[in-house]
């Protein structure tokens, strides 16, 4: 089980992560809808993450599975990524969203 849930959240951070990396050229090169959906996704998982007190709401469900509580004990990720990833993420995104509201607001 715990694998089932350790691939589950490596697909779902993998989907983020992605559209996160590609939110500042998708909004450079004028691709508004798709980079306001990404936007909006991202906004609606940091609420997930509020209403979690900043954890995902797979990892309580992993917990039950192992005694490991390494950064990455519920993820595929290196235990530096697991451990730095809100932050990595978290800046990514904001210069991302600082794309997509300068291309939205200068009309660039």
């Amino acid at each position: 089980m715990l694998r089932f849930i350790k691939s589950l959240h490596t697909i779902i951070w993998a989907g983020f992560a992605g559209a996160i990396l590609a939110l500042p050229w998708l909004a450079w090169r004028g691709e508004r809808s798709w980079a306001w959906w990404i936007i909006a996704a991202v906004f609606a998982e940091g609420v997930v993450l509020l209403i979690n007190k900043g954890r995902c709401p797979l990892t309580p469900w992993a917990e039950r599975h192992t005694d490991d509580r390494r950064p990455n004990f519920d993820i595929y990720l290196p235990v530096w990524l697991a451990k730095w990833n809100k932050w990595i993420f978290t800046l990514l995104f904001a210069l991302g969203l600082g794309v997509a509201l300068w291309r939205e607001f200068a009309g660039v």
